[in-house]
């Protein structure tokens, strides 16, 4: 059973982003952390439908889960392709298990590769429809029970909500319009990582939490500092200039 407090401290940190400098990605970032922290999973990631309805990579707590959700995007199959195209949970599944490797093979292979065993998916839904998915991950057999369930649906209900604050949605285009800018700032931070990896010299997670710091200490958006450090570098001199 998730400890009250824990589910405190998330609905705190989470209510801290929702601010008038808010940042779409480095939310989800956030909620996918939160998340995995609440529910004791190893790691967590989250994933978007696009315009075509097709599900795109947005954020994740690590390095591995961002290969594995490329994975299923790429190839159209996991447990958060199931999630999101059946609107419904997918919880308590063994990655070892001949099932789950019928069902996802590729994604299967990949993650018990990366060590993990068991992984859930629970939607991100918007006047009953999933817009995309939250992926918990475990490195050991990590059964949720009901009540779990419930809280970390709650967890993923409040990263559709951070979605929708930005504006009030009023117009019918507004969600997709929401969805689109999500997507286009994360491939942004993407390059901005791998940008800083070679300046550096240092991981694409180091290079993560460096654009982070970053953004945080100087009180600037993450999707902001991101698209300036891959179109406008010296913006940003110390932390596009390679240390000497």
């Amino acid at each position: 059973m998730i400890a009250l407090d824990k589910l405190t401290d998330v609905f705190v940190a989470v209510a801290d982003t929702l601010v008038a400098d808010f940042d779409i990605i480095e939310f989800l970032e956030l909620v996918a952390e939160k998340a995995a922290t609440i529910s004791a999973a190893s790691a967590a990631g989250i994933v978007l439908g696009d315009p075509t309805g097709r599900l795109q990579f947005v954020a994740a707590s690590e390095q591995s889960v961002r290969l594995l959700e490329a994975l299923a995007v790429q190839s159209e199959s996991g447990p958060c392709q199931d999630c999101f195209h059946t609107g419904g949970p997918v919880v308590n599944t063994d990655l070892r298990d001949t099932e789950a490797h019928r069902r996802w093979p590729a994604f299967a292979r990949l993650a018990t590769s990366l060590g993990y065993q068991s992984v859930h998916a629970l939607p991100l839904r918007h006047q009953g429809t999933a817009i995309g998915a939250l992926t918990l991950l475990s490195v050991h057999a990590h059964p949720l029970e009901d009540a779990d369930v419930r809280v970390v649906q709650a967890v993923a209900d409040i990263a559709t909500i951070g979605i929708l604050q930005e504006r009030s949605i009023r117009a019918s285009g507004v969600l997709t319009e929401q969805l689109q800018y999500a997507l286009v700032s994360r491939i942004s931070i993407e390059q901005a990582k791998g940008i800083l990896s070679r300046i550096h010299g240092i991981g694409v997670d180091d290079a993560f939490s460096l654009l982070r710091s970053y953004a945080r200490g100087a009180g600037l958006g993450l999707s902001a500092v991101a698209s300036e450090v891959v179109n406008e570098p010296d913006r940003h001199p110390t932390l596009t200039r390679p240390p000497r």
